[in-house]
């Protein structure tokens, strides 16, 4: 872990170089996802409620998955980004360094520019806090504490699957955004509100319900069952799947001749 921060240390000083750019970058995420909360609070103020959701519950909801996604982005963009590492042979390096493939993916980027989304999630919390009729006992403390870390390994687990199918294509899969980015914007619901046969989906091949439906179902009351709150650890196991599938286009890698 000392590796991983002189590594983030090393990209902050980088990023501060220009700081204008950084901050208008913070400022103009903040912006564009602000319209997401804007578009809930006109549909809301317009219908009062989606399948027995308020508004305080879907911005429970929001806030959660926002901080979810930003966070995995910031420690997870290496994943993300891994397309451009491997067609530049900066992959090829990274094999012949004495120290963990995974941590020197991780370092090579941190996207520091993320925390305008998380001061946004934060802050949209701290509102639902006040409006939400939910009795926040300290069971319901952890479980929003199991959401976020489960919440993010999942995404950061779904863009090392993107980048163990990189080792195949070289270019990264366009359609893996609709398990990343897409996920995080129909995940500003309920995702029951989609119909079961999303639900099925989002269970039992991407398990987004064990880290935001059904600890959402016990923060908010609609339930008693207490071992909801643990069900975000499940992501554990899809990240070992994903890691397999790592280790397995590992195995298969061929550099691409950059």
């Amino acid at each position: 872990m000392k590796l991983y921060f002189r590594y983030v240390s090393i990209v902050l000083r980088s990023t501060m170089q220009y700081k204008v750019s950084f901050f208008l970058m913070v400022i103009g995420r903040f912006l564009l996802s602000f319209s997401g909360i804007i578009c809930i609070f006109f549909m809301l103020s317009r219908f009062g409620q989606v399948k027995g959701y308020s508004l305080g519950d879907v911005l429970l909801c929001f806030s959660i998955i926002q901080m979810d996604f930003s966070l995995a982005e910031c420690i997870g963009r290496g994943f993300a980004a891994f397309s451009s590492i491997v067609r530049q042979g900066e992959f090829d390096r990274i094999l012949l360094r004495p120290r963990s493939v995974i941590l020197q993916v991780l370092g090579s980027r941190f996207q520091i520019d993320r925390i305008g989304l998380i001061v946004q999630a934060v802050a949209v919390f701290i509102y639902v806090i006040a409006i939400s009729a939910v009795d926040w006992t300290f069971g319901k403390v952890l479980t929003v504490i199991f959401m976020l870390f489960g919440g993010t390994l999942l995404f950061i687990s779904l863009f090392m699957l993107e980048a163990a199918l990189t080792f195949f294509t070289l270019n990264g899969l366009e359609v893996m955004n609709i398990l990343t980015h897409g996920a995080k914007e129909h995940g500003q619901y309920p995702i029951d509100i989609y119909g079961k046969g999303m639900m099925r989906f989002c269970t039992y091949v991407i398990p987004y319900t064990l880290v935001q439906y059904y600890p959402l179902q016990y923060l908010l009351g609609r339930t008693q069952h207490w071992y909801y709150g643990l069900y975000p650890f499940g992501a554990v196991c899809f990240l070992a799947v994903c890691y397999g599938m790592w280790r397995f286009g590992m195995r298969h890698y061929q550099s691409a001749g950059s």
